[in-house]
């Protein structure tokens, strides 16, 4: 598994790739995302938690119960796909597995048409979304995609926008 992410603090933004870390140089302020954005599945913008906030925290979900639902999910992944050769996860599907698997319903698909539109989204990006909607449906325990999984989903491309670097992501 690559890990890419990318760090920010208050003075350098750096690229993640592996164990290596990468100053990104001015190009990247540019309104456009680097090109490699678009192979990366999740994007996340996580903003720094004041001190004062970390002692008010309740604590979340426990790591055994996220683990349960990540195991259950890959269990279902498996069984979906233990018929096709070299494919394991919903991150290897196909195009066509795509549109046999992870199908949005009508409402959905207007929310994504609508995303695509509004963030100029790459074809790319487009099935990236769906594979990651069918992703956290299996982690719901659904069978279908619905418009809660893509709307996360979407919310998972932040460096797509055209105004990242603006916002400091």
């Amino acid at each position: 598994m690559l890990i890419i992410g990318l760090l920010f603090d208050n003075y350098n933004k750096y690229f993640i790739v592996g164990k290596h870390m990468v100053k990104l140089n001015d190009i990247y302020r540019k309104s456009q995302p680097p090109k490699i954005s678009a192979w990366i599945d999740l994007h996340c913008e996580l903003a720094a938690v004041p001190f004062s906030d970390l002692s008010k925290m309740a604590p979340g979900e426990p790591s055994a119960a996220i683990r349960e639902r990540v195991i259950k999910a890959r269990q279902i992944q498996e069984a979906r796909f233990k018929e096709i050769k070299g494919v394991h996860c919903n991150a290897q599907m196909s195009e066509r597995m795509i549109h046999q698997y992870a199908e949005p319903d009508a409402s959905s698909m207007e929310m994504l048409r609508m995303a695509m539109e509004r963030l100029k989204l790459s074809a790319r990006a487009y099935s990236r979304i769906l594979k990651v909607a069918r992703t956290i449906a299996d982690l719901d325990g659904s069978e279908k995609v619905e418009s809660m999984h893509i709307a996360e989903a979407i919310g998972y491309r932040n460096l797509d926008r055209g105004d990242w670097a603006e916002r400091g992501v």
